[in-house]
């Protein structure tokens, strides 16, 4: 056990000196232009990044606005399993974002991708329709960053080949921005 949590420190604390965390910056900004102007953000991914669409929304809504009256309009395009087994069953498994994004997306909106390979369809189809769409497209990938960082106008790639280091990074990085903006001295009007 002590080789497994010496081995992942190190890997992670590694992964934290990458060149992606630059990124990092401007999804902070572009959070807080959409925070101040009253658009929404929206999540998603497959799997733990799923999982980790519906943690940060909720740090996002709740945890960033704490200390200024109100929290970030953020969804988790993960969440509501009715519209996503509805959507599955009659559009295809690989339009269950992008019909979403395409319904309630608006230009100066903001969808983020979070990917371990960033190679999976409904994730890249997510990517495709909001940058039709006008909106702001960012992706928190591991591994080779696939499709994903192509598309995605901010790619924030984490070249790891660990999934659950990826997945991990994806919390970092939301954590980061979420704290931030906790501390901006922010009077929203919504």
């Amino acid at each position: 056990m002590h080789t497994i949590i010496n081995k992942y420190s190190s890997d992670l604390i590694n992964a934290l000196k990458l060149n992606a965390m630059g990124e990092v910056t401007k999804l902070g900004a572009a959070m807080l232009q959409a925070w101040k102007s009253g658009s929404n953000i929206y999540f998603c991914g497959n799997g733990g990044s799923a999982g980790n669409a519906n943690h940060l929304a909720n740090d996002f809504i709740y945890g960033a606005g704490t200390g200024n009256g109100t929290g970030l309009r953020a969804e988790s395009l993960s969440a509501n399993s009715a519209v996503l087994t509805c959507l599955a069953n009659d559009i295809g498994y690989d339009n269950i974002y992008s019909e979403q994004i395409r319904v309630k997306g608006n230009p100066g909106d903001i969808l983020i991708v979070l990917s371990g390979s960033g190679n999976s369809p409904n994730v890249v189809n997510a990517i495709d329709q909001a940058n039709k769409m006008g909106l702001a497209t960012f992706a928190v990938l591991g591994f080779t960053g696939g499709r994903c960082k192509e598309l995605a106008q901010v790619p924030i790639h984490f070249e790891v080949h660990d999934m659950q280091i990826a997945e991990d990074l994806q919390l970092i990085v939301g954590h980061m921005c979420m704290q931030w903006l906790s501390l901006q001295n922010l009077s929203v009007e919504q």
